[in-house]
């Protein structure tokens, strides 16, 4: 029988007991989705000194490090810059631990990026599989472990590099209308889904610019300020993408949708993981000083507020035991491959909507953390049994 999760917590500790009750050793892997999972666990338990959620994250990473150093499923021959993003939390563990396990792995992960193939411009490939294709997702799965990586080892020439990425993906991949940004953008135009024209793929992407995002403010929380004019350039396109996000805000729920500039139209609904994903990255912004109008701030904590308790009301259930759960996560989407993905409007609705997928997981909890560092969150949350929490 699972064990009964302490309703009287906070929603990022209730979330993040819920997963542990499910997710065990035997089922970890060297993937991007159980990074993004443990490491905001790991955060959450240096956070709140809950030496039970770090040793946890610990028992589920030395299962795939063994003790030599070396990634077990890892394959550095693939150039995929998913497998980068669990790298994050090796580079927690060590700092915690300083198990020589951990750097050693750590420093394969630095060397994908020192070989890992570019396009003519310059742009990290998003995988092998995919060449000369910059994707938003790729960003975040491989910017803020550079910079944490380049911060902690004081290798400053690697900043350039870090944002010469994300102008790049500015520079292409955003569109002037509307100030998204589309999900991937092809340099060599020769996939079907690429725009003849710009090489862009033809929707935005909830999840890809949450991503996006994420990439952007874990990125600038490692960025050192002595680079002035690129620390500035990375801050100024962060706070360009507010008042985007709050024009495809949903004004009812407060949340935001799969194809982000289509709400209301078929098949559309607003999507979990892209929705807790905007709220963290709002809030980091504040939090990080970002921001300096304090007006705004006010003003946009009430937006902030409305976005997370749509989550509670509209995506959040809870278990007899007092787990929680998130549902209408969209389970996965991307362009190309075997069945080919076309980028569509229709592609994108017609992916499955799911509960508990780590892609909404992981932000849910990040977004809870900041929602009570803030000081903008509940301490209790009572469910009325069977239906959606109502806040």
């Amino acid at each position: 029988m699972p064990f009964c999760v302490d309703r009287s917590k906070f929603m990022s500790l209730r979330m993040a007991y819920s997963v542990m009750r499910w997710f065990g050793p035997s089922q970890m892997q060297w993937h991007y989705e159980h990074g993004l999972v443990l490491q905001s666990i790991f955060l959450l338990g240096l956070k709140t000194g809950r030496e039970d959620l770090c040793s946890y994250v610990k028992s589920m990473y030395d299962t795939v490090i063994s003790p030599k150093g070396r990634i077990l499923t890892y394959r550095g021959s693939d150039f995929n810059l998913d497998q980068i993003n669990p790298g994050k939390t090796l580079i927690l563990l060590y700092e915690k631990y300083g198990e020589e396990k951990y750097n050693i792995a750590i420093e394969t992960l630095r060397d994908q990026i020192r070989n890992h193939p570019k396009t003519n411009s310059g742009g990290y490939w998003h995988k092998l599989i995919y060449p000369y294709q910059m994707w938003l997702d790729g960003l975040y799965m491989h910017m803020p472990f550079y910079a944490k990586y380049s911060q902690k080892y004081d290798i400053m020439s690697d900043f350039n590099d870090i944002v010469f990425q994300f102008m790049l993906i500015t520079t292409y991949a955003k569109d002037k209308k509307t100030g998204l940004l589309y999900h991937a953008w092809d340099e060599s135009r020769q996939e079907k889904w690429a725009n003849p024209n710009t090489g862009c793929s033809s929707h935005f992407w909830g999840r890809a610019m949450g991503w996006y995002c994420m990439a952007l403010v874990d990125t600038l929380e490692f960025f050192p300020k002595t680079l002035d004019k690129q620390y500035l350039f990375l801050k100024e396109i962060s706070k360009d993408l507010i008042p985007v996000l709050l024009k495809y805000q949903d004004e009812q729920s407060g949340l935001w949708y799969q194809v982000m500039d289509r709400g209301g139209d078929k098949d559309n609904y607003t999507e979990t993981s892209a929705s807790s994903m905007f709220i963290y990255f709002l809030l980091k912004m504040i939090r990080l000083g970002l921001i300096s109008n304090k007006f705004f701030i006010i003003k946009l904590k009430k937006i902030i507020k409305k976005a997370y308790n749509g989550l509670l009301e509209h995506k959040l259930q809870e278990d007899n035991f007092g787990g929680i759960h998130l549902i209408d996560i969209c389970k996965v989407a991307g362009l190309g491959g075997t069945p080919y993905r076309d980028g569509s409007y229709e592609y994108y609705v017609s992916e499955p909507a799911v509960t508990d997928d780590f892609k909404g997981l992981g932000p849910f909890i990040l977004a809870s953390m900041e929602m009570e560092e803030q000081g903008m969150a509940p301490v209790t949350l009572i469910f009325t049994k069977g239906k959606n929490y109502k806040l």
